[in-house]
């Protein structure tokens, strides 16, 4: 198995994450006869209903079905930028060095943050995203995790790699293709050379 980069990991995850947001706003344009409020992007995956927690160490432990969902997508997107040899030694030395030495931390912290980024971008109501800017989260001078600024063709090749992380969790083509519109609209702010 190949090892993972804290780098790489977060710059999938920032595409997934800029994905949902992107999906969750052109949701909410959309028109509806109804009074009731239509289902957030976060309900359709899921959303509020309590499921027990199989990725849990605490006995019993329960998580809402959509950011149990989210989760997935989340760690097999950075499993399948971990293993891209086009992107993962260039951006993810440092989170591969560490669970290339037992010390998933920088992985568990990756995981959490994009786990929160996207409950709260697809509508969560009970979740709090408290991390970087994508600007700031993509540039080596402001994370220090980051091995490099990306250019066009690395964004590419992220997209694609999100494409086959959501694929291995049973996302629709049509769904996979709507993010990935959405997903390009960032890439002004992560693309930096």
């Amino acid at each position: 198995m190949k090892k993972l980069t804290f780098n790489t990991v977060m710059a999938a995850l920032a595409i997934v994450t800029t994905t949902v947001v992107l999906s969750t706003t052109m949701t909410s344009c959309n028109k509806s006869t109804s009074s009731a409020a239509a289902p957030t992007l976060y309900d359709s995956l899921g959303g509020t209903t309590m499921v027990k927690d199989p990725t849990s160490t605490v006995a019993g432990a329960m998580i809402e079905q959509g950011r149990l969902n989210l989760h997935y997508v989340v760690d097999s997107t950075i499993f399948v930028i971990a293993a891209d040899t086009a992107l993962n030694k260039k951006f993810f030395s440092v989170l591969l060095g560490e669970v290339g030495n037992n010390n998933f931390s920088g992985f568990t912290e990756l995981s959490k943050n994009l786990t929160d980024f996207f409950s709260v971008a697809t509508g969560a109501k009970d979740y709090t995203y408290t991390g970087m800017s994508m600007a700031s989260a993509h540039n080596p001078a402001t994370n220090s995790r980051m091995g490099a600024k990306a250019s066009s063709a690395d964004f590419d090749q992220f997209v694609g790699d999100l494409v086959k992380g959501a694929q291995k969790n049973g996302v629709s083509n049509n769904l996979i293709g709507s993010v990935g519109k959405l997903v390009y609209t960032l890439e002004g702010q992560v693309v930096q050379k």
